[in-house]
């Protein structure tokens, strides 16, 4: 009797240790599998990041882009304006100037073929 106690205790333990075994092969070979699953959704995580970080550089971009040209049609529709402007002065102070600097004294008559100009300048 104490032989089959002894017998039943030792199966018992065998029996613990080959659980225990396989549960822990269990346990180890269901962390492969987590850390492999976590790795793959990490390197899925990373590739949308950066294609979100692309798409929103393209964008980015591209509004720079856009506002610097209505920049430089701005910039350069104020120097027309600005130009335009200059020229206006300077045809009236050329007027001006011919206007106040001397008197323009000639006469002319015009002939058949040709035109001839006598003129006088005088300066004040």
């Amino acid at each position: 009797m104490w032989l089959e106690k002894a017998a039943i205790k030792i199966q018992a333990w065998w029996r613990g240790n080959v659980v225990r075994r396989t549960l822990l092969h269990a346990a180890l070979r269901a962390l492969v599998i987590q850390c492999w699953w976590r790795s793959v959704q990490a390197k899925t995580l990373e590739q949308r990041r950066r294609l979100a970080l692309r798409v929103y550089t393209c964008q980015e971009w591209a509004v720079v882009k856009v506002q610097a040209q209505v920049r430089m049609w701005q910039a350069r529709r104020r120097f027309l304006q600005a130009r335009q402007a200059a020229c206006v002065i300077q045809s009236y102070w050329r007027w001006h100037a011919s206007q106040t600097r001397g008197l323009i004294r000639g006469c002319y008559e015009v002939r058949a073929s040709r035109l001839e100009l006598d003129i006088e300048i005088l300066m004040t």
